[in-house]
């Protein structure tokens, strides 16, 4: 297990272990996305972390799905990250902001009536939970390419703002179906323009966001997380011949523009995702999906199978803000609630206790 506790580069900093807690939807912001006090808190308590991943934010208003998620497009949402970035550096972490426009899996309901957009006027199937109950998601209207150019600068925008907040850099989520996957998808994107039409066409808009990103902020703080073949929210990938031509064409740019890590959800033996890794030019930050768990034995594994560089921990990092002291003792781990996943105050937020030993990081 020694490796995992190895410090590592990635980019612009040394991480002091190899475990990255990864992005996770609390709904713990104000209506308004900005974060709180709670979640400097839940943020600070997990600081031994490799690196912490945030929640998915929003760019812009129009990139808000679900209720209660933080933004970085107002004053007072950067003053949130302030406190959050300020929580984590007291305990000597690494924070990057995770950058999550929804598109089409969203509702105005959640968002104060703003419009929903999307690479192509497909409704998503299904609900979005709402105030008012659970929402069919709209039709959502197709954006213009002459407005492509205003959403990436939304990314940038956000991106320096995370900085200026004093996160230590961003994480681009085009993974899980949201609005960057749905350019990738065929399924979801089927324009005429530039940016469709031909796996290259479909990686165009996602290179430009990662590039505007680099640019304001430099590529050595810059992350990327994808997806090939996840049915999510409506998401098809199942032409595998279609699915790497499109991947390998966006990995072998991000691999170009040279951004920190590319982090990768699936099965990382899977012959896609071994290709992705060989061809990527960096760091891979390693998720196995919903199941199994992952605990320290399969994170372990993975780094010595070389399948990975860093491993991302999702539900135990719920329950065990100690996570790191936790496996590199042995100790017993807490169990998660599902019931405070999503919303409310800080039970099962803030108030999972730590095996009363301080954590040793080094």
């Amino acid at each position: 297990m020694t490796k995992l506790f190895e410090p590592v580069g990635v980019g612009a900093w040394t991480l002091r272990n190899r475990i990255v807690m990864a992005p996770m939807t609390r709904n713990r912001a104000t209506p308004f996305g900005v974060p709180t006090e709670d979640m400097a808190t839940y943020y600070g308590q997990r600081a031994t972390a490799g690196l912490i991943i945030t929640e998915g934010t929003q760019p812009s208003p129009v990139g808000q799905g679900y209720m209660n998620t933080p933004g970085l497009h107002t004053p007072r949402q950067r003053a949130g990250w302030a406190r959050v970035a300020e929580a984590v550096h007291a305990g000597g972490g690494l924070v990057v902001g995770q950058l999550m426009h929804a598109g089409r899996i969203s509702h105005p309901d959640n968002k104060h009536g703003a419009e929903t957009v999307a690479p192509s006027a497909l409704a998503a199937p299904g609900a979005m939970f709402t105030a008012g109950g659970a929402r069919p998601h709209p039709v959502p209207r197709a954006l213009g390419t002459d407005e492509l150019g205003s959403v990436v600068q939304e990314f940038a925008d956000a991106a320096i703002a995370a900085r200026g907040a004093g996160l230590d850099g961003v994480e681009l989520h085009a993974a899980n179906g949201y609005l960057l996957h749905q350019f990738l998808s065929p399924s979801t994107n089927h324009r005429d323009d530039a940016y469709g039409g031909d796996p290259e066409a479909r990686s165009r808009f996602v290179v430009d966001a990662v590039r505007a990103v680099s640019e304001a902020i430099g590529p050595d703080r810059v992350g990327v997380r994808i997806s090939p073949g996840a049915a999510l929210h409506g998401i098809q990938e199942d032409d595998h011949h279609e699915t790497a031509a499109t991947y390998l064409a966006l990995v072998d740019a991000l691999s170009r523009l040279g951004v920190a890590y590319l982090h990768t959800i699936g099965d990382p033996a899977g012959s896609l995702l071994s290709d992705l890794r060989s061809r990527f030019h960096g760091p891979t930050v390693v998720n196995t999906g919903w199941e199994p768990v992952t605990d320290a034995e399969i994170a372990t594994d993975l780094l010595g199978r070389g399948l990975a560089d860093l491993v991302a921990v999702g539900r135990p990092y719920i329950a065990n803000p100690d996570l790191v002291h936790r496996w590199r003792t042995g100790g017993p781990l807490n169990q998660p609630d599902p019931a405070t996943f999503y919303g409310g105050d800080a039970a099962g937020f803030t108030d999972y206790p730590a095996l009363g030993a301080t954590a040793d990081a080094s």
